[in-house]
């Protein structure tokens, strides 16, 4: 039901920030883990359970409870939108990070600029499969530098260390110079 309700909302346009012409094309699309809709749901019971005080409870303050659950469920609505439309992207030059409802934000990152990347796996993240991201490129203020709630970390990890090492941007491995006999 959930999942019905998420591919019915708007997505972001990814194709259009791409630079098609320079060849870049996206290796790996992610959304944040699903743990990030508890609060959403949380918020969606408690706005059940208002209404239904709005029908059983004192009826002078029946307008109050359906006000109360208007606003819940707007904002769980809210919520659900804000956490499904924040894309993480791993293209072939760079990682950028679209996010936002009413208003769209990119925060990019070329390849070359990620010096370290940091994946931090909490208890709950290590039983359900999530983990956090955390860049560090060679500029000081930057717009990505945490990824929070990325599911499957260590294979998005190697991916993004895949494409770094795709790109000749780190030395030749052992194997590579053995096969070219360096």
């Amino acid at each position: 039901m959930i999942r019905a309700l998420l591919d019915r909302l708007p997505e972001q346009d990814v194709d259009r920030h791409l630079l098609a012409d320079e060849g870049e094309m996206v290796i790996d699309l992610v959304r944040h883990h699903y743990i990030v809709f508890w609060r959403p749901v949380a918020e969606a019971a408690a706005a059940a359970l208002i209404l239904v005080l709005a029908f059983v409870g004192p009826i002078s303050l029946g307008w109050f409870f359906i006000v109360v659950f208007l606003g819940l469920t707007l904002h769980a609505l809210y919520l659900t939108a804000r956490e499904h439309r924040d894309v993480f992207v791993i293209t072939n030059m760079r990682v950028f990070r679209m996010s936002g409802v009413f208003s769209v934000r990119i925060a990019t990152m070329p390849i070359t600029r990620i010096l370290d990347i940091t994946v931090e796996k909490p208890l709950l993240g290590r039983l359900v499969g999530y983990g956090h991201f955390i860049f560090e490129s060679a500029a000081q203020a930057q717009g990505l530098r945490h990824i929070r709630f990325i599911g499957d970390p260590d294979a998005r990890d190697l991916t993004i260390q895949r494409v770094i090492q795709r790109s000749g941007l780190r030395g030749k491995t052992m194997e590579q110079r053995l096969m070219d006999g360096n």
